[in-house]
């Protein structure tokens, strides 16, 4: 028998190279199938890592809330955790998050406040910090992009699985900026096994931008402290059209109905991989389809594949 949180972590890493034309016979190109955590994305294992953290603490026990500021998907993994281990969990998010995210955060029992979606995660990271300073006796606030429980879960966890499931043939590895947590612990974990690693960052290449979760670092006022800039051996920007356009084509050339940071992962990942002669080339589809199918980018026709693919 399994208990609930077992289902966290071990995600499937698919092929993607068959998808997809112009790729050097020598490059092969994978991802991480995150929706296959508890919680049905990549944020699942950061936030029971933070979670078990504050218990160890002592800052997490009965009675005490879970809160933090969220984009919806850290959000649904609080709630999922929380409602297993039994803690209540208030949430701050952008009011513009998806109706199926916002559906998913009530049905588990999370208290949420909406913040102003003009001012995307800024907002409602000052907002949870207020309510968490006016009572501190009352909550555990992990606070996801400061925490250094969100980048271990990755080191402990994402990178070990990557190199376990390439044989340690992995050599680029692409991972899209929101707490930057994913990519700063799997990127610091897979460098200790393959110091020549290539790490390649991806965000919007505008300040206004549809890539839900995803930071444009150059314009946001409150960069994660977890970040280091340093990091990254590059950085690919992509556009909101292009993402919107690989979904489409993933889920209508390929079968895999992916979310939209993880259809940024994959345009990106593409470009780079067409570049190389040879070479293992990793990215994480962050999350399904299913919290997005609202979306109007869904309905439209491409007269070609779409951008990147």
């Amino acid at each position: 028998m399994t208990a609930p949180l077992a289902l966290i972590g071990n995600t499937p890493l698919l092929r993607l190279t068959n998808l997809v034309e112009g790729l050097a016979n020598g490059v092969e190109l994978y991802a991480k199938a995150e929706w296959y955590n508890l919680g049905g994305s990549v944020k699942d294992r950061p936030a029971l890592w933070m979670i078990r953290d504050g218990e160890r603490r002592g800052l997490l026990r009965p009675g005490v809330r879970i809160a933090d500021a969220t984009s919806g998907n850290t959000g649904i993994a609080y709630a999922t955790i929380g409602a297993a281990l039994g803690y209540g969990v208030t949430l701050a998010l952008p009011a513009n998050a998806s109706p199926e995210r916002l559906r998913t955060l009530r049905a588990l029992g999370a208290e949420l406040i909406l913040t102003d979606p003009a001012e995307g995660m800024d907002r409602a990271i000052t907002t949870i910090r207020a309510l968490v300073a006016h009572a501190p006796e009352g909550y555990f606030y992990p606070d996801q992009y400061s925490n250094p429980a969100n980048p271990q879960a990755h080191y402990e966890t994402t990178a070990p699985e990557i190199w376990s499931q390439t044989g340690g043939k992995v050599s680029h590895f692409v991972a899209a900026l929101g707490t930057s947590g994913t990519f700063m612990g799997t990127v610091r974990r897979l460098r200790e096994l393959k110091p020549h690693l290539r790490a390649v960052a991806v965000q919007p290449d505008s300040p206004y931008h549809a890539l839900e979760g995803v930071k444009h670092m150059a314009s946001t006022q409150l960069v994660p402290a977890i970040y280091d800039p340093g990091m990254p051996d590059g950085v690919s920007e992509i556009s909101s059209e292009e993402a919107f356009a690989t979904a489409r084509h993933l889920a209508r050339h390929a079968g895999l109905l992916v979310g939209i940071s993880a259809a940024a992962n994959v345009a990106a990942a593409l470009h780079i991989a067409r570049e190389l002669r040879e070479g293992v080339v990793v990215t994480i589809l962050c999350d399904s389809a299913s919290r997005y199918l609202s979306e109007r980018f869904w309905a439209v026709e491409d007269n070609v594949a779409g951008a990147g693919i």
